[in-house]
């Protein structure tokens, strides 16, 4: 990446009562019916608009084909997730992102050598932080590190999990939602900008699930509290596990997804999720809705990340 200066162009500003607009008419990379002669790109790179981007791993590379989410400010990017290879010649997330962040700064003026840049995550399971290698002798780049603890003085939380906080990329002010209840340290991000609310794995279309039922509810209470007091135009996940027919996902580790739904979900389904809580009360099993299935209680070897990768560490949880 190079590093040639562009004169500083001045600051965007981030702060309106209207969401930016953005752009969600997208076909995703879904996977092909052979993984060895499939031909999409290692990740696909969709501008959701100019200073918002969105990736996604090629179901091909690994199964699990995790969203993540880059977003920029007058003085620093981040980067919500780190996808689930760690190989840059199979995954190559550092040069993806060095790519983006220079041609970002060619747009809109600023030096590479002092743009900073936040690897951060939705939570802790390994299909979200796996790349995260590629940035350790990055420069101005801090990564977040994988605990709860990490995770809880980064941001600055004081009561975990009640506490909302901000975070400023530099006029983008970005608010951190405590939302455990899939993962002990998984946060929401509210942008203002573009009114996104970003769920990681607690909330997408597909298999939520449950490794603590009453964090999980309470989580789910908390986001449908802030979106009362907030406006959203969409809530976007890590994942799409659901096909467009109803209560119908696809195989667990499947590497082709032809008919998927789309990756974006509404308040209106959140709403339903909080009453499927009610409903569900508890109860372990498989408990299958039209838009998402929850897991409760069931043992993780039905959805382990350790069936898929030998060298994962006990626990890890897709």
């Amino acid at each position: 990446m190079t590093t040639r200066s562009t004169p500083r162009s001045p600051a965007i500003n981030f702060s309106s009562p209207e969401a930016a607009s953005g752009d969600l008419n997208v076909r995703w990379i879904h996977g092909s019916v052979s993984p060895k002669h499939n031909t999409d790109p290692d990740i696909q790179v969709h501008g959701y608009n100019l200073h918002t981007i969105i990736m996604r791993q090629n179901m091909a590379v690994h199964p699990e084909a995790p969203f993540m989410f880059l977003l920029f400010g007058n003085d620093r990017a981040i980067l919500l997730d780190t996808g689930a290879t760690r190989s840059p010649k199979f995954f190559p997330l550092r040069q993806t992102v060095d790519n983006c962040i220079e041609h970002w700064l060619a747009q809109h003026g600023g030096n590479p050598a002092t743009y900073g840049l936040v690897v951060a995550h939705t939570h802790l399971h390994r299909d979200h932080y796996e790349g995260d290698s590629q940035f350790l002798d990055r420069p101005n780049t801090v990564i977040v590190g994988k605990s709860l603890a990490a995770t809880i003085a980064f941001y600055g939380f004081q009561q975990w999990p009640q506490d909302q906080v901000s975070f400023d990329l530099g006029g983008r002010v970005l608010q951190v939602i405590a939302t455990p209840g899939h993962e002990e340290a998984e946060v929401s991000i509210y942008d203002p900008y573009t009114q996104l609310l970003l769920t990681g794995d607690i909330f997408y279309p597909g298999r939520l699930y449950v490794r603590d039922w009453k964090a999980f509810a309470n989580s789910i209470d908390r986001m449908v509290e802030f979106c009362d007091r907030h406006p959203i135009q969409y809530l976007l996940g890590c994942h799409i596990e659901m096909s467009i027919y109803p209560r119908l996902d696809y195989l667990i580790r499947t590497s082709y997804q032809p008919y998927e739904r789309p990756l974006q979900m509404t308040v209106a389904q959140l709403r339903s999720l909080q009453a499927a809580i009610a409903e569900i009360d508890g109860q372990p099993g498989i408990h299958v809705y039209s838009d998402y299935i929850i897991y409760n209680g069931v043992p993780d070897r039905y959805f382990s990340y350790e069936t898929m990768n030998p060298e994962a560490e006990p626990g890890d949880v897709c």
